[in-house]
């Protein structure tokens, strides 16, 4: 989903390392990446609560309603957000774990 929906990259994997496999991925503009594991033998848990977010600023307008629909298209799913701010110039979708992910249509700071 992550891949597909918001264009990031697969940086590494790894399995069976001490009982986890994982994927690490980034954005091939960005310094950061987000790496997801799991642990064998453990049931995924859900998000804590509905304000747990991962958020990109997109300032054009166009990028970001061409990364709304790749994310749609990618199985997240369109939410209202618990806090009504993402709503304003944003859009807020959760994975297929509940985690939500929100693309705002602004730089970062406004």
């Amino acid at each position: 989903m992550y891949t597909k929906g918001l264009g990031f990259k697969v940086l590494g994997k790894f399995a069976d390392h001490d009982g986890f496999d994982g994927v690490i991925l980034r954005n091939p503009n960005e310094n950061y990446h987000l790496e997801f594991t799991h642990h064998h033998g453990a049931s995924v848990g859900k998000a804590p609560t509905d304000d747990n977010l991962l958020v990109f600023y997109i300032e054009d307008t166009a990028a970001w309603e061409q990364s709304c629909a790749q994310l749609e298209s990618s199985g997240f799913i369109p939410v209202a957000s618990y806090n009504p701010y993402w709503d304003m110039h944003g859009k807020t979708y959760k994975d297929l774990d509940g985690y939500r992910v929100v693309l705002q249509n602004s730089e970062w700071g406004v």
